[in-house]
Parts: C-alpha cells; sequence; structure tokens
C-alpha cells in the first residue's frame, strides 16, 4: 500500500504540519480518520497530558476503531484518537460555561502531541490510552513553536484542521 498523509495546520497561526497514516500499525483509526476528512474545530491545550493540542469532534465513525496502537506516553509528533462518552463534563477539566461537552454525547478527540514527557492518565478515571493513526514528518518544530502558544498565549479563536493532503 502507498502511503498516505494528511496536514495539520492552526489556521490562526498559519503553521501546517505533514503526517503520515500509520495503516500497517493502526489500519481501523488510520481508515475512520481519512474517510472522514476533513475534520477540525476549536484548539484546547492539554491540561493533563503535557504537550498536547487537540480538538473535540462528534463522533464520526460508522463503527468505532476500538483499541489498537495504543499509547500512554506519546512522543513528540504522535497523532492520537481518543473516545470520550460523557467523562468530559467534569468543571475541572476547564471548558467554559455552556460549552461543557454534553453529557453522554460521544465524542472524539483527535490530539496533537507536539513535545516530550507526556503521560495520558486522568483523575478522574486513570490511564487514558490514545490509538496513534499518524506521525508527523515535516514540520514539527514550526509546530510545535505554535503549540507552545497556544499554552503561553491562548487557544481562543484559534481552530485546529486535519485534512488530506492535497500534493
Amino acid at each position: 500500500m502507498t502511503d498516505r498523509y494528511i496536514t495539520v495546520s492552526l489556521k490562526q497561526r498559519g503553521v501546517t504540519a505533514r503526517a503520515r497514516l500509520l495503516d500497517a500499525e493502526a489500519p481501523r483509526t488510520a481508515a475512520a480518520v481519512w474517510d472522514a476528512l476533513p475534520q477540525g474545530g476549536q484548539v484546547y491545550h492539554g491540561k493533563f497530558a503535557r504537550n498536547e493540542i487537540y480538538t473535540l469532534l462528534p463522533a464520526f465513525a460508522p463503527v468505532e476503531p476500538g483499541p489498537e496502537n495504543t499509547t500512554v506516553t506519546p512522543i513528540p509528533g504522535d497523532l492520537c484518537y481518543f473516545t470520550f462518552d460523557g467523562v468530559l463534563t467534569n468543571p475541572a477539566y476547564g471548558y467554559e460555561a455552556g460549552s461543557a461537552p454534553a453529557e453522554h454525547q460521544l465524542l472524539i478527540d483527535l490530539a496533537v502531541f507536539y513535545g516530550r514527557n507526556n503521560l495520558l492518565v486522568n483523575g478522574d478515571v486513570g490511564w487514558v490510552p490514545g490509538n496513534v493513526f499518524a506521525t508527523i514528518v515535516d514540520g514539527l518544530d514550526e509546530f510545535a513553536v505554535a503549540c507552545n502558544d497556544i499554552w503561553m498565549g491562548g487557544a481562543r479563536g484559534e481552530d485546529l484542521f486535519y485534512e488530506r493532503e492535497s500534493r
């Protein structure tokens, strides 16, 4: 199979990275994401995981891929897929009033990890393994600078987009 590539972009900050889908390692997850592209929305910076940005989306796969190629210690450049059902309504997660995900609504978290020393543990539910479905192969350094700016400068008004590569 020929390698497939996607782009991840922070539109307001004008930065894009190129990622290779991990079709061999995570075939169900890579296919679910590829088939649903383009996807994107409000970006958030991880509060517990450390060097992570993500967007929350309504479930988009006809059948959830289930665990595959999971990790609780993502490395820089990992793109991960998480499924959440109602756990994000706790006010400790920091979503603004009225914007917290609806209880019992299946949400997909598409995340980009841009630095080292990440640990996917949640105080409410414990370990939260993510499916690593792609890896950034070009543009990680510039993307990481923009991600750190989200941490230090704020996420309001910024969107994170995943798209099929147009090359």
